[in-house]
C-alpha cells in the first residue's frame, strides 16, 4: 500500500474541503432531466440503455464536465457512463482526474478501485478500495468497500490478477509440453512393465 496516499487522504486539511457543497450542488443540478433519467436507468440496469442512449449520456455528461471541470462528482458520473459505453481508457482518465481533484472522495476512490478490479489490476484496485474504506462515512459505504475488498482478495487468491503480457502461443506451448510429458511417462511405464 502507498502510505503517502493514505496520509494525504487522512491528514490533508486542504483536500478535505476541496469542493464546497454549493458548487458541487450547482453542478449536479445543472444536469438536464433527460440526462438524469438516463442516469437512473443506467444505475438500475446498464444493459437497458441502447447504444445511442449511452452515447447521448456520455455527450451530455461531457458537456456538464466542460462547464464545471473542477467538480469531482461529475467526473465520476462521466467515468461510470464511459464504462457502461465500454470506453475504458477515457473512463480511467476521468476517474483518475476525479481522484486527483478530490482525493477524499469516497465514491471517486471506490469507483476507480472498481474499474481497476474489473480490469484485473488488483494492486491498484486494492489501494483505491482501501482508501475508500478509510473514507467511508456510514455503514452502507463501509459495506460497499468491504465487499469490493473481499472480491479483490478472492481474485488474488484465485490467481485472476492480470499478470502482464504473455505470448499468444504460450497456451499452445504449455499444451505441447504436457502432452510430451505424458508420452514420456507412458514410454517409461511401458518399459518398466516389459
Amino acid at each position: 500500500m502507498n502510505l503517502e496516499n493514505t496520509e494525504i487522504v487522512l491528514n490533508d486539511a486542504q483536500t478535505k474541503n476541496a469542493l464546497s457543497a454549493r458548487v458541487s450542488s450547482l453542478a449536479l443540478a445543472s444536469i438536464s432531466s433527460e440526462t438524469q433519467g438516463l442516469l437512473l436507468r443506467m444505475f438500475a440496469d446498464p444493459y437497458l440503455l441502447e447504444k445511442d442512449e449511452k452515447a447521448s449520456l456520455v455527450a451530455q455528461l461531457r458537456e456538464c464536465v466542460g462547464r464545471f471541470p473542477e467538480v469531482s462528482e461529475l467526473r465520476v458520473l462521466l467515468g461510470m457512463a464511459l464504462c457502461v459505453n465500454l470506453d475504458v481508457h477515457p473512463a480511467i482518465d476521468e476517474l483518475k482526474e476525479s481522484v486527483r481533484l478530490a482525493p477524499n472522495s469516497f465514491i471517486a476512490q471506490l469507483k476507480l478501485g472498481e474499474l481497476w478490479m474489473r480490469l484485473r489490476v488488483c494492486d491498484k484496485a486494492e489501494e483505491h478500495t482501501r482508501l475508500a474504506s478509510l473514507l467511508a462515512q456510514n455503514l452502507a459505504q463501509s459495506e460497499l468497500a468491504r465487499k469490493q475488498a473481499a472480491t479483490i482478495r478472492a481474485m488474488k487468491r484465485a490467481g485472476i490478477e492480470r499478470g502482464g503480457y504473455k505470448s499468444p502461443f504460450g497456451a499452445a506451448f504449455s499444451f505441447v509440453r504436457r502432452l510430451w510429458a505424458r508420452q514420456s511417462e507412458a514410454v517409461v511405464v511401458a518399459a518398466d512393465v516389459q
